[in-house]
């Protein structure tokens, strides 16, 4: 089983164990902790995460940030990135391309997918998450396209 999967399952199963494990994603990328994350579901090919509105995610009409949901999206691509990866292989983000689509308040959860992938494969796979609202609205979607390959 994948590590970080194999990390997540152990921690996710006790009272606190979300948070541990979301902090320490954001002790290896310090930048994620800007804007607070907690993992709330990861599996192969699927994760959650959660933000919580405040005030030093807004931008100037008291919504939260573009470049902060950009952070969301890019913290939920990396770990599922990560989760899913075969052993053996690496992924690097190449590119990102992001949608804003309404106003973002109050708790949002970032849903990223992705396909599985096959041991030796090498090119571009795209990871695709929806940024949505408490009311399920889909405020914010990005794709971000990770070059992923067999490590040397």
């Amino acid at each position: 089983m994948n590590p970080t999967l194999k990390l997540w399952r152990k921690l996710s199963a006790y009272p606190a164990g979300k948070q541990i494990f979301s902090k320490g994603v954001c002790l290896k990328a310090p930048y994620f902790a800007t804007i607070k994350p907690v993992f709330e579901e990861l599996e192969t090919g699927y994760a959650v995460v959660r933000i919580k509105e405040r005030r030093s995610l807004h931008n100037h009409i008291r919504s939260v940030h573009a470049i902060a949901m950009c952070n969301l999206a890019e913290v939920a691509a990396g770990v599922v990135s990560e989760a899913s990866m075969p052993s053996g292989m690496r992924w690097i983000p190449a590119g990102m391309t992001v949608r804003y689509l309404g106003s973002a308040k109050g708790v949002l959860r970032g849903y990223a997918t992705m396909r599985e992938i096959v041991p030796g494969e090498k090119g571009i796979v795209p990871v695709k998450v929806e940024v949505k609202n408490a009311l399920g609205t889909v405020v914010f979607d990005a794709e971000i396209s990770m070059h992923i390959s067999p490590k040397k």
